[in-house]
């Protein structure tokens, strides 16, 4: 479980760099894209590697397979985020609605397209350093961490629910009021 745990943890900051290069790339007016109030984590990225890495060995051998079938898995997993975040936080983080072959807003074609492509490094380049490197975390370690991560995440939650994802925008009202 420590293994998955940091895989999970890994992928989602990696979610969260990834995210923030695009809002500067893109000039998005939202420059913020993180989803818990302390942690630079984007959860989606985390369980959308996670079922990646879960699909069958035969699937993960073929970079066709991998990319048809991993992007399928990765859109239906952006798919369940949307809708959990809407119905748990009462917060949407992010939308499609202005992109051609989108569903409802939550998923698009173009996106799920860029997923399938990001898998194949993500596989063959990327995971087995991350094997390695979660498995040189010391024992002691992850149950503190987990323990961080479920108290960070259970505070988000509240905090999306009553003000929205503003809300984890913690160092903005931590600045000095200027005159």
């Amino acid at each position: 479980m420590a293994l998955i745990f940091w895989q999970f943890l890994f992928f989602s900051f990696c979610g969260f760099l990834m995210e923030v290069a695009f809002a500067r790339l893109t000039h998005s007016p939202k420059p913020d894209r993180k989803c818990h109030l302390l942690l630079p984590v984007c959860p989606v990225y985390g369980l959308g590697a996670l079922a990646v890495l879960a699909l069958p060995a035969s699937v993960k051998a073929s970079p066709a397979l991998l990319y048809l079938l991993g992007g399928m898995v990765c859109t239906l997993v952006e798919w369940g985020m949307s809708h959990f975040y809407e119905k748990a936080a009462h917060a949407a983080f992010w939308s499609y609605h202005a992109l051609p072959w989108n569903l409802n807003g939550r998923v698009c074609l173009w996106f799920s397209l860029f997923w399938g492509g990001l898998l194949l490094p993500l596989v063959y380049l990327v995971q087995p350093w991350v094997l390695t490197w979660a498995a040189a975390v010391p024992d002691g370690v992850t149950f503190p961490a987990f323990l961080l991560y479920l108290a960070d995440a259970g505070l988000s939650l509240s905090i999306l629910r009553r003000e929205g994802p503003a809300g984890l925008k913690w160092y903005v009202r931590s600045r000095p009021l200027r005159a």
